[in-house]
C-alpha cells in the first residue's frame, strides 16, 4: 500500500480549506489503495492555530487517513533533529533556510518534503489555503484522483489511465514525476487593479519576469499569458494528458510530485512570490513525464490581501519575484540547454549539475535588476495613489532588495548541496520525538 502526503501549508485562517482537504483525503482512500498522511503545516497566530486545531479534532475518523497538525515550534524541533542527524556543516543557517522568520513559499513546501520522507510517503500533494475545489452537482472535484491514477508509474503504464497520450515514446520507461493542473477564478497575483488602471503599465510591469534579451513582442505575449491560470471556464468533464508538462499550465496550489522532490528542494527565498515553482521547470527541462489534467482549483483573495498592509507586503513579494528572475532565467536557460542530460541512467536528477547552474548564476551582473527597479519606479508612480507610495518604499529599500535577491540564490545552492543528507536523515527520523499519531 502506498503512503502519500497531502499537505496544506498555511499562515492564515483557513478552517473551510482544512475541512475540504480532509474530504479529499477521505476520497483518496475510498478510491485507491493508499494511506494518506494529511499534513497541515501551520504558521498562524495562536488564536488561529487554536481554531484550526478544533477543526482538525472534528475531522471524522477515516481508516487509512492520519492527520498531522504542526505549529512552527513542532516543525522546528523536527528540523533540528534532522539537521543534527545529517551532520550539517552550518546547522543554524540550514534551520533558518528551512524555517525562516519571514514568509517563504519554497521553505514551507520543503518542510513538507522532509516530513513526508519521515512519514514514509512516496509522493507529496500540495494545496493552498486560499483555494477551493470546484464542484459538479454539489460534489467536489478532487485533483488527487488524477494524481493517484498516474504518479510514480512508468509512463508506459500510466498511458492507460489518461485521456490523451502526447508523450514521445522514447520517454515511456521514465516515471511519471509530476501531476498537476491550474486554477480558475481570480488572478494568482494581486495585479488585476493594475490591469484596469493602465493596460500599458500592466504589460511593462508583468513583462519584467522575461529575460532582458527578449523582444518587446515576446515580453508582451508572456505578460498576456501570465498569472491567469485556466481562466474562468468551469469543470464539466475530465481530461488528462500524459506529456512533458509546460510549467505555464500548472500551479503550486494544485500539484503532486514523485521522486524529484527528494533530489532537489525549492528555493528558500523569503517574501518572493514564485519561489516555489523551480521543480516545475526542472521536470519540464529534463523531459520527465507528467500528467496535465483539468481539475482546476478555485483561487480567491483573502481579506488580508486587500488591506493597505497586505498590498505593500504583496507588492514587495512581487518586486522580489522580478529580481529573482535575473538568476532563474539564466538557470532555466542552462537547464533547457542540458535537456535530458540532467538525468542519470536511472532517470534521476544529476544534483551536482543543478547546483553548479545555481552557483554560477549568483555571479551575474546586476545591471538588469537595477533596470527592473527603474521600470517599477516609473510604472508605479504613473499609476499614482498607493502605487506611488509603494514606489517610495522600493526606492528606500533598493540596495537591500538587490542584495537579498543575490543572497537568496547563494542560499538555494547551499540547500541543494545539503538536500540529499537532509532527505536521508528525515527517512530515519520520527516526526514526533515521542512516537504518536495525530488525528
Amino acid at each position: 500500500m502506498r503512503r502519500i502526503c497531502l499537505t496544506l501549508p498555511t499562515n492564515r485562517a483557513c478552517s473551510e480549506t482544512i475541512s475540504a482537504i480532509a474530504e479529499e483525503a477521505a476520497y483518496a482512500v475510498r478510491q485507491f489503495d493508499v494511506e494518506v498522511h494529511l499534513l497541515v503545516l501551520d504558521s498562524s497566530d495562536a488564536a488561529t492555530f487554536a481554531e484550526h486545531a478544533r477543526v482538525v479534532r472534528g475531522i471524522p475518523a477515516v481508516p487509512r487517513v492520519i492527520t498531522h497538525h504542526l505549529d512552527e515550534a513542532e516543525q522546528r524541533e523536527f528540523l533540528r533533529r534532522v539537521i543534527n542527524r545529517a551532520g550539517a556543516v552550518k546547522p543554524e543557517l540550514l534551520l533558518d533556510l528551512m524555517l525562516p522568520a519571514r514568509l517563504s513559499y519554497g521553505a514551507c513546501t520543503n518542510r513538507a518534503f522532509l516530513i513526508a520522507a519521515a512519514l514514509g510517503c512516496e509522493s507529496v500533494h500540495r494545496r493552498d489555503s486560499d483555494s477551493r475545489y470546484q464542484t459538479v452537482d454539489g460534489v467536489p472535484v478532487f485533483p488527487v484522483h488524477h494524481e493517484l491514477m498516474s504518479l510514480g508509474k512508468r509512463a508506459a503504464d500510466a498511458a492507460d489511465g489518461v485521456d490523451e497520450n502526447a508523450l514521445d515514446p522514447r520517454h515511456a520507461a521514465k516515471p511519471v514525476t509530476m501531476v498537476g493542473s491550474s486554477f480558475v477564478g481570480e488572478m494568482s497575483v494581486d495585479i488585476d487593479e493594475m490591469y484596469r488602471l493602465d493596460r500599458d503599465v500592466y504589460y511593462d510591469v508583468v513583462s519584467l519576469w522575461a529575460p532582458g534579451r527578449w523582444s518587446a513582442e515576446e515580453k508582451r505575449k508572456l505578460a498576456e499569458e501570465s498569472f491567469r491560470g485556466a481562466g474562468t471556464e468551469a469543470f464539466t468533464r475530465d481530461h488528462a494528458t500524459l506529456t512533458v508538462v509546460d510549467p505555464m499550465h500548472v500551479d503550486m496550489c494544485n500539484i503532486a510530485f514523485h521522486q524529484v522532490h527528494e533530489s532537489v528542494p525549492l528555493p528558500p527565498a523569503t517574501d518572493t512570490i514564485g519561489s516555489d515553482y523551480f521543480l516545475l521547470h526542472l521536470v519540464h527541462d529534463s523531459a520527465l513525464p507528467g500528467v496535465l489534467h483539468n481539475r482546476h482549483i478555485v483561487n480567491y483573495y483573502t481579506g488580508e490581501r486587500r488591506t493597505d498592509a497586505g498590498f505593500v507586503a504583496y507588492q514587495t513579494r512581487f518586486a522580489k519575484f522580478f529580481l529573482s528572475m535575473l538568476y532563474f532565467n539564466s538557470i532555466y536557460a542552462e537547464m533547457a540547454a542540458a535537456g535530458e542530460t540532467l538525468l542519470d541512467e536511472q532517470h534521476r536528477v544529476r544534483v551536482a549539475t543543478i547546483a553548479e547552474f545555481v552557483r554560477e548564476s549568483a555571479g551575474l551582473d546586476r545591471t538588469e535588476n537595477v533596470e527592473r527597479l527603474d521600470t517599477l519606479d516609473r510604472s508605479y508612480r504613473k499609476l499614482g495613489g498607493r502605487y506611488a507610495e509603494f514606489a517610495d518604499v522600493l526606492l528606500a529599500d533598493r540596495e537591500r532588495l538587490l542584495d537579498e535577491a543575490r543572497q537568496d540564490i547563494n542560499d538555494f545552492a547551499l540547500l541543494i548541496e545539503a538536500w540529499a543528507p537532509l532527505t536521508h536523515a528525515s527517512r530515519a527520523t520520527s516526526l514526533y520525538r515521542l512516537e504518536r499519531q495525530s488525528g
